[in-house]
């Protein structure tokens, strides 16, 4: 049945329900909970119980109390709980349909009941087989433990009124029961917790006088009812290992141990979680659950088709039909799935609580997340009144008119077509949502551009395509077909990497991607073909596979960069990645976020830690680089923000490292850094090594020995290379006294020991370095005003002019003899006229003029004080201003070549005009 047919029956009707007092329209109130079928048959099977379920809000508390009444009135342990489930079902249909009570009260109070019901049940079944067979022991003499575990809405605490509980039973160890002498039967563990599972079963689902507590289904568990009721936590493992299927990690991602409850989560269930949490969340981003999610997907909607054959009305199933809950719980748990393993803050199994922060990890739109938590509520309270009709695992709306008023009436609609208007709307915007991501046209990712049909792209097939391509292509393709490593490969990963391929080429025949970009997507696929969920990726996401078309297009290092961190072309789908710039403070704030996740998983160790870092580091750092090809930056904006990405990655990386440190004196240390060389100029590029040097002021007499291992560590953090990389290489060659220094000292120290040497002409090279240095981080301190300090006294200290020039110009010559240049080609950095030129002249000007020039002070890179000491006189008119623009293109040559891998060594012709700026330059300072 349609919406029309919902409106156009009740418009039929509205006549006769309109002299109905019962049925009026109007804001929910007294009675209402009455209309329910089955709150008729348990206020009057009932009446003498009711009071004993105390007043409000049925609670844990609440249910144990009526629980105890009722054994205390003679009631065997499976009635008393049978009786306390329809109290509570009586109470919660009159706060739900009379108070409007939130859907958490309801749903909350069910998984309560439910929790409670197996703890008594897991306590009395387990204490009547202890007596007959002895206490159930492990290897080690330790008693061995059942726990129940809760999947689905259970596990999720959603847990709807008329609901089945999914469960799996799991005990830690094997073994055998004790016996006694007497006479107990001595079993093994395995025989005794499937006789437990067996009686559980029996107190909590079987159908009685007094109904059931809660339907039970074991079919999640293991083989599912092939396996065995209950499986060993080595069992387990070995399962999941083995046999595990893509669709059993969404129904293990709301897993809770359920019963027995205790005040604390003791080390069994640690383990059970250590080995539940693996094969959830995957370490790698894995796109390849769509497929599985997809299918299953699928056999719910075909199932939900033939429930609806020749029954129209069962269309409007709120659950499974389309727009349903089933697509909203979908919708979350994919992107939980694959992205919980690398974002530990995604891992709640509440889908109200994961919508917000999906949103918040930039995984959905907030407005997408608000409809689909909107949707959810109002759906999951419209299921609620459905089931409150007559207690039936039902989840389609109901045909009759008086009943479709009920519900319209106590969810507060002034009509039954309001409310079907508003069911019908959430519908549309959740199986929108839903098909952007899962199940729409265009998601299975084989298209660009235009319509798929049957999951191919349009255009014709590979094999006609190949003839059409050009020939380094084709031959890289040809080859393919022979290499056994790509006929080795499963049969589902073929298909994925020939529909790729498939799709490059249609996009290379096309004219929208390059040759070279398709040869090194090839390359790239090649040391791939074993991790094929970024084949997944790229299938699912092809605005992902554009834009790393284009990305490999443009230079060699980009493809470079992504055979070693593979996994941050996810950064690619972001539609606003390439207009935006590095965020500190954002960047900060989502490591320490994720940290805390882990932090309450209890996996919050060093290495995690440091793969975490890691990660963010290349994402970072990628993001740059795909803005960078893209052409959104400019190759100082480049400098900037990877400068900025290391400052912030030191500064998290000083704060976590610390706490690991042994001995540490004090909370937090008093310590700070300081840059020198590309890091200090903001002049860092890709994959730049950082010279920095490390001071503390701290009177603590154990302070020389913590910083000094701190340092070490700090160093070993930054430097270590470990499944995720590496992050940078350190230089601390210019702390004071050198590679014979100590790694850490005291800022007296180090202040004493620059200005001992500022007018100390055989500093000289110490002191240019010292004109690029800047304190980066301070951490508990206030040494940046002084480090400030100590550089100007430095920098401004009295010197011979003519002493300063003979000691540069010696150290220009060194250099340039260091690295000659042969061929005749122009060296963009080290030839006459180059960079280094350049930044010479600026270090002289520096330290011979800026007592005189204070505007010379600030370390604000060779460009602006070039233009600087034009301004104050120190270079003819033009002079500086010539040689800035030319330092500028000669740096932008530099970092285009380098991205290219190409020699940064070219024809003097091509450089001339910025050759000559800086040899003008130069003959101006040096003569």
């Amino acid at each position: 049945m349609t919406r029309d047919d919902f409106v156009d029956r009740q418009q039929a009707v509205a006549p006769q329900a309109a002299g109905d007092e019962s049925l009026a329209s109007g804001p929910p109130g007294a009675q209402e909970a009455a209309h329910s079928r089955l709150v008729q048959r348990l206020r009057r099977r009932y009446a003498a119980e009711l009071p004993l379920l105390p007043p409000g809000a049925p609670s844990r508390t609440a249910m144990r109390q009526t629980y105890a009444a009722l054994r205390e009135a003679g009631h065997d342990c499976g009635s008393a709980l049978r009786i306390v489930r329809q109290l509570v079902i009586e109470r919660l249909v009159v706060l739900d349909c009379e108070r409007q009570a939130p859907l958490e009260t309801v749903t909350d109070a069910m998984t309560e009941l439910a929790e409670v019901a197996l703890d008594i049940a897991h306590d009395h079944v387990m204490q009547e087989l202890s007596a007959r067979h002895g206490e159930p022991l492990g290897a080690d003499g330790q008693a061995a433990r059942l726990w129940i575990v809760g999947m689905g809405k259970l596990g999720a605490r959603e847990l709807n009124v008329s609901s089945d509980i999914d469960l799996i039973y799991i005990y830690d160890q094997d073994g055998e029961t004790r016996g006694d002498a007497r006479g107990a039967q001595r079993i093994s563990n395995h025989e005794l917790f499937g006789k437990a599972v067996k009686a559980i079963y029996s107190l909590i689902g079987d159908v009685t006088e007094h109904g059931f507590v809660f339907r039970v289904d074991l079919a999640l568990r293991p083989n599912g009812n092939s396996g065995p009721p209950a499986v060993s936590l080595d069992a387990l493992e070995e399962y999941f290992l083995v046999q595990g299927r893509e669709w059993e990690r969404f129904a293990w991602l709301k897993s809770r141990v359920v019963a027995p409850q205790c005040n604390k989560v003791d080390g069994s269930v640690l383990a059970l979680r250590g080995v539940v949490l693996p094969f959830v969340f995957r370490r790698y981003l894995d796109y390849r659950v769509f497929d599985a999610l997809r299918d299953l997907h699928r056999q719910i909607r075909e199932q939900a088709l033939r429930r609806c054959a020749g029954h129209p009305e069962r269309a409007n199933d709120v659950k499974l039909s389309r727009g349903g809950i089933r697509e909203i719980e979908f919708t979350v748990q994919l992107l939980q799935v694959v992205r919980g393993g690398q974002f530990p803050e995604l891992r709640t199994r509440s889908t109200l609580d994961a919508l917000p922060r999906l949103a918040q990890a930039g995984l959905m739109p907030l407005e997408s997340a608000q409809t689909l938590a909107q949707a959810y509520v109002f759906l999951r309270q419209l299921e609620h009144r459905i089931q409150y009709l007559d207690d039936q695992q039902t989840h389609t709306l109901p045909t009759s008119d008086d009943d479709l008023a009920w519900i319209a009436r106590t969810l507060g609609h002034a009509s039954t077509s309001e409310m079907l208007d508003q069911f019908f709307a959430y519908r549309e915007q959740v199986a929108e949502e839903f098909d952007k991501l899962l199940g729409g046209p265009k998601a299975n990712g084989l298209c660009k551009g235009g319509a798929c049909k049957k999951g191919k792209p349009e255009g014709p097939e590979l094999d006609d395509l190949l003839p059409q391509l050009p020939e380094r292509f084709r031959t890289q393709l040809e080859a393919w077909r022979a290499d056994p490593r790509i006929q080795s490969l499963r049969d589902e990963v073929r298909l994925r990497l020939r529909r790729l391929i498939q799709r490059t080429a249609l996009w290379l025949k096309q004219g929208d991607v390059t040759e070279d970009a398709a040869l090194r997507f090839g390359n790239w696929l090649e040391t791939l073909l074993r991790r094929d969920s970024y084949l997944a990726l790229l299938l699912e996401r092809p605005t992902v596979h554009e834009r790393l078309l284009r990305i490999l297009g443009a230079a060699k290092w980009p493809a470079r960069y992504l055979m070693q961190h593979p996994g941050v072309i996810d950064e690619l789908a972001s539609e606003s990645v390439l207009d935006e710039r590095f965020d500190r403070a954002a960047f900060d704030r989502e490591l320490e976020t994720r940290r805390a996740a882990l932090r309450s998983t209890g996996e919050d160790d060093e290495e995690t830690l440091l793969n975490l870092l890691r990660r963010a580091h290349h994402a970072e750092t990628f993001r740059t680089l795909a803005r960078d090809v893209e052409g959104r930056l400019t190759t100082e904006q480049v400098s900037d923000d990877l400068s900025a990405l290391a400052e912030t990655v030191l500064d998290v990386t000083l704060r976590w490292s610390w706490t690991f440190l042994r001995r540490r004196h004090r909370q937090e240390p008093h310590f700070a850094v300081i840059a020198y060389g590309k890091l200090g100029g903001k002049e860092l590029g890709y994959g730049s090594d950082l010279d920095i040097v490390f001071v503390y002021e701290d009177d603590h007499e154990d302070a020389p020995e913590v910083y000094a291992n701190f340092v070490r560590k700090l160093i070993n953090w930054l430097t270590v290379k470990t499944a995720e990389g590496d992050l940078f290489e350190i230089d601390t060659a210019l702390r004071p006294n050198g590679n014979s220094g100590l790694l850490a000292t005291s800022f007296e120290a180090y202040a004493n020991y620059q200005q001992r040497r500022g007018s100390n002409t055989a500093w000289t090279w110490e002191h240019q370095a010292i004109t690029r240095a800047r304190m980066i981080l301070d951490d508990h301190t206030t040494l940046r005003p002084r480090f400030d300090a100590v550089r100007e006294a430095v920098i401004t200290a009295a010197r011979d002019r003519e002493s300063l020039r003979g000691e540069i110009l010696a150290m220009r010559e060194k250099l340039r003899a260091a690295i000659p240049v042969r061929g005749g080609k122009f060296d963009l950095k080290h030839s006459p006229g180059g960079m280094i030129d350049a930044e010479f002249v600026v270090q002289f000007l520096v330290l011979a003029d800026a007592a005189e020039h204070p505007g010379l002070v600030p370390n604000l890179g060779n460009i602006a004080l070039l233009q600087r000491a034009e301004a104050a006189g120190l270079l003819p008119e033009g002079v500086g201003h010539h040689a800035a623009s030319a330092y500028r293109t000669l740096r932008r040559l530099q970092h285009k070549a380098r991205l290219d891998e190409a020699p940064t060594q070219l024809d003097p012709a091509l450089v001339a005009h910025e050759r000559d700026a800086i040899l003008a330059l130069w003959r101006c300072v040096f003569g």
